[in-house]
């Protein structure tokens, strides 16, 4: 277990933004995670939990506690069962998977960060959500003071939330367990419409998992959501805010305001989302209000690839990025109706 005094954490994140920690552990093993935070409770201090660093903002003033980035590895596969230790780089067991011949996170494929921070989340992409397929979390219970096992339904998976997100203090994931399907190599289903489109099937059929992997890569590096250190619109959390989610009676004023802005013939973006409840484009609403791809003439701009995506465009601070995000949630507001609600975990500041 490594020891830090005084490091710096924008290294740690795909922003590469964000102050120092008054302390920095870095833990190789689920034993070694456990005493770290049973430390730093029984100790009274601060604890900011870091995977991948590829869903938080820091600020610039750091944070005043202990940071403890899990770095487990363990990649298990039994049959179609998979079990990942916390630590494991999420793209790098999905490609694993793949290679496997299993279906279930195929579409998942270039998503930044470890397996530990999916659960939490509920990662989603191209028509996946790991709740699909997670059968157990193992976690550390910072309430009872010991390593428990949640089912999926215990989890609490709803869109991009969990049990582990609506308690941040509450849990530590250590383990995320898997039930992945063989399909004789193929996928699973293809849900979503711009990949059928792309691989030229319908809605519901399959392809060679490599196929769907490789077409997903392609997607979302065209939208600059595959990491890559030469080029800044991928230094960004991807989506920085969710999919609003509108009652019947907030989607039909909303609605309303579109026909008002941009023509009686306009239609938002609209798709099921339960009983009374229609999901809308975030990345429409923000385009729509004038927020085009590269907005923004400062270090922190707009991505010029995806409108979703904030960026550093190298040498900007947590005060830019927000004064951004905060510019954009107002602009859409005032033109929709609509408040956008950001998607990383803040540390220290608020959107």
């Amino acid at each position: 277990m490594q020891v830090l005094h005084d490091a710096p954490l924008a290294p740690l994140t795909t922003f590469r933004l964000g102050g120092p920690a008054t302390r920095l552990i870095t833990a190789t093993t689920d034993a070694e995670v456990i005493d770290a935070v049973r430390e730093a409770d029984t100790a009274g201090t601060p604890l900011l939990v870091i995977g991948g660093g590829s869903n938080l903002v820091i600020g610039d003033k750091g944070f005043d506690g202990t940071a403890l980035r899990i770095a487990t590895r363990g990649f298990a596969l039994s049959g179609t069962t998979l079990e990942l230790a916390a630590g494991e780089v999420w793209s790098d067991a999905v490609a694993r998977t793949v290679e496997a011949g299993l279906a279930g996170v195929e579409c998942l494929s270039g998503i930044p960060g470890s397996a530990g921070a999916t659960p939490i989340q509920n990662v989603g992409a191209y028509g996946q959500e790991v709740s699909a397929t997670i059968t157990e979390v193992v976690a550390y219970d910072r309430t009872v003071g010991e390593t428990v096992t949640l089912s999926n339904a215990e989890c609490a998976f709803s869109y991009r939330h969990s049990r582990f997100k609506d308690q941040p203090e509450r849990y530590v994931v250590l383990r995320v367990r898997f039930r992945l399907e063989d399909a004789g190599g193929l996928s699973a289903p293809v849900k979503y419409a711009e990949t059928a489109r792309v691989l030229g099937v319908e809605a519901g059929d399959r392809v060679a998992l490599a196929t769907a992997r490789d077409t997903v890569l392609k997607l979302r590096a065209g939208k600059g959501m595959v990491l890559d250190p030469e080029d800044h619109d991928t230094w960004s959390a991807g989506s920085f805010f969710t999919n609003p989610i509108l009652t019947d009676t907030a989607f039909a004023a909303f609605r309303a305001q579109v026909r008002e802005r941009l023509g009686e013939g306009v239609e938002p973006p609209a798709y099921p989302a339960g009983q009374g409840r229609t999901k809308t484009s975030a990345a429409w609403l923000i385009d729509k209000a004038g927020f085009t791809k590269g907005y923004g003439s400062g270090p922190a701009r707009i991505s010029t690839k995806h409108t979703l995506a904030l960026t550093n465009r190298g040498g900007a601070t947590t005060e830019d990025l927000l004064a951004l995000a905060r510019e954009v949630v107002a602009g859409v507001r005032d033109a929709f109706g609509v408040t956008l609600v950001n998607e990383p975990v803040s540390v220290g500041v608020s959107v």
